[in-house]
């Protein structure tokens, strides 16, 4: 495995990823709406800043009332997300997803809880 992308609420996803453009000197890489949610991802050429922006009520809006714009989520790539969450489930760590599910760009995602991994929301990707 190794690091895919952080996941970043955003009340302004446009703005947000015209600042990182200009600040990191990072191209856009893909951007879509999935789910409710307007995606940017940022190439940060080790891994993208995945820029989140609610267009309807679901988790990332209920993310930013509840706690404000910031990272939402951490997201390690594997090869094999099965395995990854036969894994996880092997150390006691809670999944939020028991399959992979779709995902945005067209990945397939899971989740682990929080609650099981330091406070830190965990998404495994496979490409």
């Amino acid at each position: 495995m190794h690091f895919d992308h952080a996941g970043i609420a955003t009340d302004d996803a446009e703005g947000l990823a015209d600042l990182f453009i200009e600040l990191f000197d990072v191209p856009v890489a893909h951007k879509g709406s999935f789910e409710g949610v307007q995606v940017i991802f940022l190439d940060c050429e080790n891994g993208y800043f995945e820029l989140l922006e609610p267009e309807a009520e679901g988790t990332i809006a209920t993310y930013l009332d509840r706690n404000g714009p910031g990272i939402h989520h951490l997201a390690l790539a594997t090869g094999d997300i099965a395995k990854a969450l036969d894994r996880a489930q092997e150390l006691g760590v809670e999944r939020i997803d028991e399959e992979p599910r779709p995902g945005a760009w067209g990945h397939e995602v899971a989740f682990l809880h929080p609650k099981s991994t330091g406070g830190i929301l965990i998404e495994f990707v496979e490409h």
